[in-house]
């Protein structure tokens, strides 16, 4: 259905089971499990999907490697097991790669967790060797029955000075452990939201429509488009909304204090060699004050972080001039002879956590694991608020089962199947062999006329729907992007019609990552905006106002030089 159409629908028939506030990995997967279900549910989002925390993250599935010594051993085993089923479930977007910890010393860090457990740590010392090993022993061991990556092994110094010349030579030796890279975070939701509206005629997701008010039986909400309103009348609320639950709380006249959420930022730089320097691994390693960093390959780029400060208002979430610094001085640590400069730097992003409200002083001790804070029915509203507090991109799939299963109890209905091993979007019928995957390349050429090398490039990128995407680009004329080839005008057409598009940005941020990769620039810009709109039906009028609004946006969030944006004529 159309974006008018269901909002139309919800006008004339406003009753629904469950209405879902916020469009992040938690909501989309709890919206995923109830459609399976045959529960009628709306999820909402003020802006795009995935357009918060979820779009900020690492694009790390892991298991949580330093959560071992804060004792979260049950968050750590459920973390791997759901890395696992992402690595299975979703192939095509998450990959196996292997990390790399440099090590300074032997037995630094072993009093760690009892000191924790008594209360007596305000925040963690070095890690040395043994408490390295015990963790990535204990991280085998977690996953032994489900085995989808190699085991752990220890380098000594000369091995890992070998293996990355750049390296600290201060080290003693490294730790070499498996984890799975996301590229395409955003993508995992927005394909596990399409899966959802197509497994159910009772499940629709809404983008740029928020949360007004609520009161009684109902909610009153907001296009954010046509500035119209409309209402729902749901038996349960489900408040994903993340870093801004407590927001949206209040908009339901209750005053929580459930998040006390810390800010993460990243930068994205192009610096080929301490991308050559990487390998293909992932630097993981400690700064002074105990947070941990790292520095991943991202395509042809490298990504440096993450910061980890609180914040009260998370609309006001972007990489400070602070964190930058952080991050380039901290790089020394690890790389003492790599230089990154600023200039180098082409996209950087921040997102809020939303982790439980905690007086830890370390907020890098804070816990990740989720719970679910409920509101019940009162004389105001006639509903109850489930409220999600906390998560992490990996466990999304348990957590929204856990969500499920509650709302199935409250309405008094079982559970018809479950999601374990569930494909996502083009996970489905994934070719996993190399014979295979060369065969069904192979197939599809021959089909839609796309050459072999360009559908290596959208499989990779879109999984087995690559299909339907390389029909549609055979079905008329198609160009690549000038200043981005391994895009094209019609796969940018097919996403925008296909993906629930509403905004220019959306593309740019979080269907692709064109914005991250530092990509776009006055031209590209331009292209897409063209394409989108003749995707959507814009006007000339609406192309140019989605450009200045995407341009501003890559500017004030993203740190995209103004005169980059603007360099082949696009007006900003």
């Amino acid at each position: 259905m159309e974006r008018s159409e269901i909002i139309q629908k919800y006008r004339q028939q406003p009753e629904v089971d469950v209405l879902i506030i916020g469009a992040g990995i938690n909501g989309i997967g709890t919206f995923r499990d109830l459609a399976l279900q045959g529960v009628s549910v709306l999820m909402i989002d003020r802006s795009d999907l995935c357009a918060g925390a979820s779009a900020a993250s690492t694009r790390l599935a892991h298991g949580g490697l330093r959560y071992l010594e804060n004792g979260e051993f049950r968050l750590v085993r459920e973390s791997l097991i759901e890395r696992n089923r992402l690595l299975k479930n979703a192939p095509h977007a998450v990959r196996p790669i292997p990390f790399t910890v440099p090590i300074y010393s032997r037995f630094s860090g072993i009093l760690n967790a009892p000191l924790k457990f008594l209360g007596l740590l305000k925040r963690p010392s070095e890690r040395g060797a043994i408490v390295i090993k015990i963790g990535l022993t204990l991280y085998d061991w977690f996953t032994r029955k489900m085995r989808m990556t190699p085991t752990h092994r220890m380098l000594s110094r000369d091995e890992a000075l070998k293996k990355h010349p750049g390296i600290n030579p201060k080290i003693i030796g490294a730790g070499v452990y498996y984890d799975a890279l996301m590229p395409y975070t955003e993508r995992i939701g927005v394909e596990v939201t399409l899966d959802a509206e197509a497994s159910s005629n009772d499940a629709h997701a809404l983008t740029y429509v928020s949360v007004v008010d609520a009161n009684g039986d109902t909610v009153q909400l907001r296009d954010e488009v046509s500035d119209e309103s409309f209402e729902v009348k749901p038996r349960i609320v489900v408040n994903a909304a993340g870093a801004w639950i407590d927001f949206v709380n209040r908009r339901m006249k209750h005053d929580t204090r459930m998040i006390g959420g810390t800010k993460g930022s990243h930068i994205i730089v192009d610096h080929p060699e301490l991308l050559k320097l990487l390998g293909g691994h992932v630097l993981y390693f400690e700064n002074k004050d105990g947070r941990l960093l790292v520095v991943l390959p991202l395509e042809d780029r490298v990504m440096i972080g993450t910061s980890d400060i609180r914040i009260d208002d998370p609309d006001q979430a972007v990489a400070t001039d602070e964190e930058i610094d952080y991050f380039l001085t901290s790089l020394a640590i690890a790389l003492p002879d790599v230089q990154v400069k600023r200039e180098q730097i082409v996209y950087h992003y921040s997102g809020v956590r939303p982790l439980p409200n905690s007086d830890a002083d370390f907020a890098g001790m804070i816990s990740r694991d989720h719970s679910i804070q409920v509101i019940e029915p009162d004389d105001t509203l006639r509903f109850p608020i489930y409220s999600l507090v906390g998560g992490k991109w990996t466990t999304f799939r348990a957590f929204s089962e856990e969500v499920t299963d509650k709302v199935l109890k409250t309405l008094g209905r079982t559970r018809k199947t479950t999601t374990e091993n569930l494909p996502i979007g083009g996970g489905k019928d994934y070719p996993r062999e190399a014979s295979e995957r060369e065969s069904w390349i192979k197939r599809v050429a021959s089909e839609t006329g796309v050459s072999p090398e360009r559908l290596e490039i959208l499989f990779d990128r879109y999984g087995t729907r690559a299909q339907a995407i390389a029909a549609f680009i055979a079905s008329g004329d198609d160009q690549p992007l000038r200043g981005a080839p391994d895009y094209s005008r019609r796969e940018i057409m097919f996403v925008a019609a296909n993906e629930k598009v509403v905004h220019l940005d959306d593309v740019i941020l979080r269907r692709s990552l064109l914005g991250m990769l530092g990509k776009v620039d006055g031209e590209v810009l331009a292209q897409l905006g063209e394409a989108v709109g003749a995707a959507l039906n814009w006007t000339e009028a609406q192309i140019q106002q989605e450009i200045e609004r995407a341009a501003t946006i890559l500017q004030e969030k993203h740190g995209v030089p103004a005169e980059r944006l603007a360099r082949h004529g696009a007006r900003v």
